[in-house]
């Protein structure tokens, strides 16, 4: 291991760490031997890394954390490094950015294979685990980060620290869960603000510098991660950029594959192909059913790629966002989505009235602009305090 490596290392364990803590945090079993973190950039992955080494029980002289897209790491071979620390009594080994390691499932094979080391790794969201690391993949626990939540960006901003709810309990309790919510905050009073900035905590750092920086994010992801994870030629990159475009300005109903096809110059199936790499990416979701619907992957997205973006395009994009964590999503023909192959809810603004669902059962509106609801009509908001 270089001395470059060790210094970076240090410099990193020697940070102070945030007080907040993602939701996944609680959730990972930091027991298992390989521990894997995928997600978009920006989303937290290596705060959620640095704040494990805070809290578990090895001394930071056992622990070598080891950003993966570093020029440090040009030429260096991971299991060796590995290996060499574990001799020195290593025992928690970090890395971070490992889709940027070619190979990177055989190295982790061969450490869990040859040595005691625990392994907790950070990627893409795009890489397919299940295939690249083969057999290994039955010992590996991944771990999904998504965006923050509307509720996590309150307690980010330490507006207020307020609980969770399951969808079912929205559904079912909905009127007497925002008062308890009201009675704290209110939540029209922030929301607009996560729209705009909330969904990644790198707001933190500056909320005046957030749009540049998550125009980055886009970039990085297109040009430097689905590039070389997915070998799209160079030229093919700016199709991706034009159809986050399209998404941005567009109304989703408005949304299908001739007008995408004929926007981009690009045959269904190959712009299918993107469409794909791009959800694996964190940067758009893909809703299917008897047609797709495609959506930005949060409401961020909107105010760095076009300059008037399509308000319902907005509302569902937040929708998608705070519930694909935990639930299945169909496109429904009467209303906008089906979700786990149960609930049918329409989302829209103060003006959509019941008509469109009104002889479905287990039905319901998710409406923007309202504090609070009643019967099958819930608060858009709401649906930000699934996690």
């Amino acid at each position: 291991m270089t001395p470059i490596l060790s210094k970076l290392s240090k410099r990193f364990l020697s940070k102070k760490s945030l007080s907040f803590k993602r939701f996944i945090f609680n959730n990972i079993n930091f027991k298992a031997p390989i521990i894997g973190i995928k997600g978009g950039r920006g989303s937290g992955k290596t705060t959620l890394l640095h704040q494990y080494t805070k809290t578990t029980k090895y001394k930071p002289s056992q622990i070598l954390y080891i950003s993966c897209d570093h020029p440090a790491m040009i030429g260096e071979e991971l299991y060796k490094i590995a290996d060499e620390f574990y001799d020195y009594g290593g025992k928690l080994l970090i890395l971070d950015e490992i889709h940027k390691i070619k190979y990177f499932a055989s190295h982790i094979k061969a450490m869990y294979d040859f040595t005691e080391l625990q392994v907790i790794f950070s990627g893409s969201s795009a890489m397919k685990i299940e295939h690249e690391l083969g057999d290994l993949s039955r010992r590996a626990l991944v771990y999904d980060m998504p965006v923050l939540s509307f509720r996590e960006f309150l307690a980010i901003k330490n507006i207020a620290h307020l609980p969770s709810y399951t969808l079912d309990q929205i559904i079912s309790n909905h009127e007497d869960i925002v008062v308890d919510i009201v009675s704290e905050i209110k939540p029209l009073e922030w929301f607009g603000e996560y729209l705009e900035y909330g969904a990644y905590p790198f707001f933190k750092e500056s909320i005046s510098g957030y749009a540049n920086r998550l125009l980055e994010v886009v970039n990085i992801t297109i040009d430097s991660d689905l590039a070389s994870l997915f070998h799209i030629n160079t030229d093919k990159l700016d199709t991706l950029k034009k159809v986050l475009y399209m998404l941005c300005c567009t109304s989703p109903y408005e949304i299908n594959k001739s007008k995408l096809s004929g926007e981009t110059g690009v045959a269904w199936a190959t712009l299918s192909k993107y469409l794909n790499y791009m959800e694996n990416g964190s940067l758009v979701h893909v809703i299917r059913g008897s047609q797709n619907k495609i959506l930005l992957n949060n409401p961020n997205l909107f105010s760095i790629l076009c300059a008037k973006p399509d308000i319902g395009a907005i509302r569902e994009s937040f929708f998608v966002s705070q519930l694909s964590q935990k639930h299945q999503l169909h496109y429904h023909h009467q209303g906008d989505f089906l979700i786990d192959e149960q609930i049918i809810i329409e989302v829209g603004g103060t003006s959509k009235d019941l008509k469109q669902i009104k002889n479905l059962d287990n039905a319901y509106l998710a409406i923007d602009n309202i504090e609070s609801g009643y019967k099958n009509v819930i608060p858009l908001w709401l649906f930000g305090f699934l996690y």
